[in-house]
């Protein structure tokens, strides 16, 4: 079965746009995903109250045959590769790739939570969103999402 996944994707260390490049390279050299459409690049303002530099961030749609948790699994392996530090919450990192949607399925456990808790809490999240998705229901949930936040954060289009 291919499961429909929407993925959020940031960075703000070393080669930020490398780094974006990098981890969808390496999702695509994954037999079980196919990555559908990648939204444009985004610079956006970093939140959570950590001085840190300006992330780049980007929306991917992608089919898989995996597992919301082997998916997971594999993301995790992309974040190791691209020298991931998990040093302090919200910090800054070369890579942050996060599942904001499974399908249409939920999952809340001690290891994933679907759909993200935070989406509708980020417009750096929300403006790539827009750009891949295909399914209506996310398409309206997203704009009225991105209408009623109270993140005030600036996001501007790279390319």
């Amino acid at each position: 079965m291919n499961n429909q996944v929407y993925l959020s994707v940031g960075s703000n260390l070393g080669d930020r746009q490398d780094n974006l490049s990098q981890a969808v390279h390496l999702l695509n050299q994954n037999k079980q995903v196919t990555v559908e459409k990648v939204s444009p690049v985004y610079q956006t303002q970093p939140v959570g109250g950590v001085p840190q530099d300006n992330f780049l961030n980007l929306a991917i749609h992608l089919t898989t045959t995996l597992t919301a948790y082997k998916l997971l699994d594999y993301l995790h392996e992309i974040e190791q590769m691209l020298r991931r530090k998990r040093l302090i919450h919200w910090g800054p990192r070369t890579i942050d790739l996060d599942i904001l949607y499974f399908n249409h399925e939920t999952y809340h456990d001690e290891t994933l939570v679907i759909p993200h808790p935070e989406i509708g809490n980020r417009r750096f999240v929300l403006i790539p969103l827009l750009d891949v998705l295909t399914d209506p229901e996310l398409i309206a949930q997203t704009k009225q999402a991105l209408k009623t936040t109270t993140d005030k954060n600036w996001v501007e289009i790279l390319h």
